[in-house]
Order: structure tokens, then sequence, then C-alpha cells
């Protein structure tokens, strides 16, 4: 009896010998294993560790305190190559490398309902007035070679601007026409993409070169 006893002992001790080192595993029978591998990629690499100086502390500590100041991003244009080369000086003189940018864009061809020539300001003054009564809003023309005159609506093709001479035409306008205002070109566009409080400051500086055109949010 004690000799089976010892017998079954050492084979119960063999079998748990046998699972516990995983040999058992082809059969099914294993204890489960452990594996953690995003403990390795989070471990510290102590060799990548360094102290910083007081002067390096310092320039990282003004990084973050920097870049915690809230920033606006502005944006004016188009420009054509000549206001865009005023414009460029400008923010040379008056703002840091970096803080601006003159981006290249595509803008489209523009036909506007235009009336004019006027012989004179007073002219101009007068028909401003009588669409004033007609609750007839003029927009800011581009094209300096259509001065004397207004625009009473600009549109991206040709047929939209016929459309909308025709809807004036019934309500009482007889002497405006549909023009090219400007032909598909590429022109520049101003972008601050993070101004502070600081930079804001100095935008007077920039604002005759503007060339009338003012600075709006980016969103």
């Amino acid at each position: 009896m004690l000799r089976l006893l010892v017998l079954i002992l050492i084979l119960v001790n063999g079998v748990y010998f046998a699972w516990s080192e995983g040999l058992l595993r082809p059969a099914g029978f294993a204890p489960v294993q452990q594996q953690e591998p995003q403990r390795l990629s989070q471990q510290l690499k102590p060799e990548a560790v360094r102290v910083l100086t007081p002067q390096e502390f310092k320039r990282v500590e003004m990084q973050v305190q920097a870049d915690l100041v809230p920033k606006e991003c502005l944006m004016a244009g188009p420009f054509d190559d000549a206001q865009a080369g005023v414009l460029r000086h400008a923010l040379e003189s008056a703002l840091a490398p970096g803080t601006w940018q003159l981006d290249s864009v595509l803008v489209p061809a523009r036909w506007i309902v235009y009336m004019g020539k006027f012989s004179s300001a007073e002219a101009l003054a007068k028909k401003r007035e009588e669409l004033a009564v007609m609750r007839l809003t003029p927009q800011t023309l581009i094209n300096p070679s259509l001065e004397i005159g207004l625009s009473l609506g600009a549109f991206d093709n040709q047929a939209a601007a016929n459309a909308e001479l025709a809807r004036l035409n019934l309500r009482g306008i007889r002497t405006a026409k549909v023009v090219l205002e400007h032909q598909e070109a590429q022109q520049a566009q101003l972008k601050l993409p993070a101004l502070t409080s600081e930079l804001k400051s100095r935008l007077n500086d920039i604002k005759a070169a503007l060339a009338g055109k003012s600075l709006r949010s980016c969103s």
C-alpha cells in the first residue's frame, strides 16, 4: 500500500512538472502564458535621458509658455503681382520671418453687372443716391480701369451675370451692362497663421500695403 502511494505521488509530481513546463501543450494542457509586450515599449531608455542645462531648460520653458498663448489665424487677398510686391516689402519690415506667408492661389474669372464710367465724382454720388432709393447697394470694384463706376453684383460666370442684369432691368435699371472685371489668374493670398496679441499690435504697419483689402478669419 505504501509503495502504491509513493508511486502515485511520483506520477502526480511528474505530470505537474510536465504541465508547468509546457510539455503537455501539444495535448492542450498548459498554464496560461502572461505576456505584456506593451510594457516593453513603455519602458524608459536610460541612455536617451539627458539632463538639461539651465539655459536649455529656460528655452524649453519659454517655448511651452509661447505655445500656451492664444493665437488667431487671419488672411487677406487676393493680390496681383504689383500689390504682392508692395505687401511683401511691408511684411519683411514689420513682422518676423515665419509669422506670415504669401501663398499662390487661383482666382477665378469675375463678371459684374456694371454701371459707368461716370463723368465725375458728383455724377457717381448722384447715381448712388438713386440706387439707395431702389434699395440697391453697389459693390466695390477691384479693377481700377473700370473707375469711375459701380458694380451691382459679381459672378463667376457670364450666364449668372446676365441673369442678374435681366432681373435688374425689371426693376428699372436701364444703363447697366455685363462686363468681365478680370480674367482667371494666379494671385497671392496673405496668411498670418498664428497671430498673438503682440503681433496684432504691429498690423497697423502693413495696413497701407493691403490695397484696401481687409483681414478676415482663416476659418
